[in-house]
């Protein structure tokens, strides 16, 4: 059996972004949730250029059951997983989860398939025509990551996140973010 995740030791269970959710999330974590800019872009703003990437899974993968339905995918249909950790000197400041069809990877002319050590945001961000299509909510308590996840980010409480569903040239791909403690207690919430 092939692992799914380096992340997550199950799938973990989503809330669809409607009217009146936003006002029930803590302000910090409603200042990254809503955030509609590049997060690493975020992030570099305050930490500066020693924001870096640490690749933990880069694989061609079967998404989990609600990953293959947001982007309406066959079951058993193989794709481009990537989990990473970004973090600031080894300070852990935020785990991503990136689902990537083949088609979308054609669309972007294969810059979302050799990433490497390069944030997701740095490419994405610069497409004209990226499209938000769809958001989801979660907080994950601490049985849901695994024990690799666990130590490599310092998870000690449930970590909140979402996940955002992006058209380029109109070929969808699925990025989840999930918010470390440093982010919500240091970077505060932008008015």
């Amino acid at each position: 059996m092939t692992i799914k995740s380096f992340l997550f030791a199950r799938e973990p269970l989503w809330l669809e972004n409607r009217p009146g959710l936003r006002h029930k999330l803590p302000l910090n974590v409603q200042s990254w949730v809503y955030e509609s800019g590049s997060l690493t872009k975020r992030l570099r703003d305050f930490y500066g250029a020693g924001v870096a990437v640490k690749v933990l899974l880069q694989r061609r993968r079967t998404p989990f059951l609600s990953e293959r339905r947001l982007l309406n995918l066959p079951e058993h249909h193989i794709i481009l997983t990537r989990e990473v950790l970004l973090h600031v000197k080894g300070k852990p400041l935020i785990l991503a989860r990136t689902i990537i069809p083949e088609e979308t990877i054609k669309a972007a002319k294969s810059n979302l398939s050799r990433l490497g050590n390069r944030p997701l945001g740095e490419i994405i961000f610069s497409y004209p025509q990226l499209e938000r299509l769809s958001m989801d909510i979660t907080l994950i308590n601490l049985s849901t990551w695994t024990p690799a996840a666990n130590k490599e980010a310092i998870i000690d409480q449930p970590i909140w996140g979402r996940r955002t569903v992006y058209g380029i040239a109109h070929k969808q791909m699925l990025v989840s973010e999930f918010f470390l403690p440093e982010v919500l207690e240091v970077l505060k919430p932008i008015k």
